[in-house]
């Protein structure tokens, strides 16, 4: 099964940045699909933002304009550039190949 790894979360102030990785055990090349959910307490799951194989996105609404998705094939990462964080963000966010593989995610806590 493939593992991913998350990281680059941590504590930022409304207006921050952050840049999250994660990292594939395979080739992401064979990988239709990735992308990047977050769960914020009392809620369920959702989507970020994904990425396909030959480079098409889809944001959520909410962070549409201020996050961007993008994978390098070449190191079996894929990344969240994070810009203009809200304290609505605050979540952890998970990476996923969306064929049931899952990393443990990555606390991003955006204070006021």
């Amino acid at each position: 099964q493939v593992q991913l790894v998350e990281s680059g979360g941590g504590l930022v102030q409304a207006g921050g940045s952050l840049r999250l990785s994660c990292v594939v055990s395979g080739n992401i090349f064979s990988v239709p699909s990735m992308g990047w959910y977050r769960q914020a307490p009392g809620k369920q799951r959702e989507v970020v933002a994904t990425i396909i194989r030959g480079g098409g996105t889809y944001y959520a609404d909410s962070v549409k304009g201020r996050f961007t998705i993008s994978r390098v094939n070449a190191k079996n990462a894929m990344y969240l550039q994070m810009n203009s964080l809200k304290p609505e963000d605050t979540a952890v966010y998970y990476c996923t190949t969306f064929g049931g593989n899952w990393g443990r995610g990555t606390q991003v806590t955006v204070s006021s």
